[in-house]
């Protein structure tokens, strides 16, 4: 479902989200069927409502964009599965895991 189209629409969604919700978006990667983002967020931010935001948004402007490998790939009538992964890395060098998400097919580094 996700192809370099489809996912420079998504990238610029969420670098729009982070910044209104004063985050960093470090990495971004992607596969066919998931996506690995490495976001940097304040502790004032709710990690549930910054993935609610990030998966709500970017599916809207996804349909918005009427891309045809998106039409008949959704879960149900949604574009996100409802669950998400999220793991802490405040301990891990940064470095290693950018570089694990830069290595996903498809990875498109966000920073400068």
């Amino acid at each position: 479902m996700f192809t370099e189209r489809v996912f420079r629409v998504l990238l610029e969604s969420w670098e729009q989200l982070c910044t209104d919700f004063e985050c960093e978006l470090r990495e971004t990667g992607w596969e066919r069927d998931y996506v690995h983002l490495l976001v940097g967020y304040p502790p004032k931010v709710a990690l549930s409502k910054l993935i609610n935001s990030l998966k709500g948004v970017s599916a809207r402007r996804v349909r918005a964009a009427k891309l045809p490998e998106v039409s008949d790939k959704l879960w149900g009538e949604h574009f996100w599965s409802p669950s998400y992964c999220a793991v802490s890395c405040g301990g891990a060098p940064l470095e290693i895991v950018k570089r694990y998400v830069e290595q996903q097919r498809g990875g498109a580094s966000s920073s400068p």
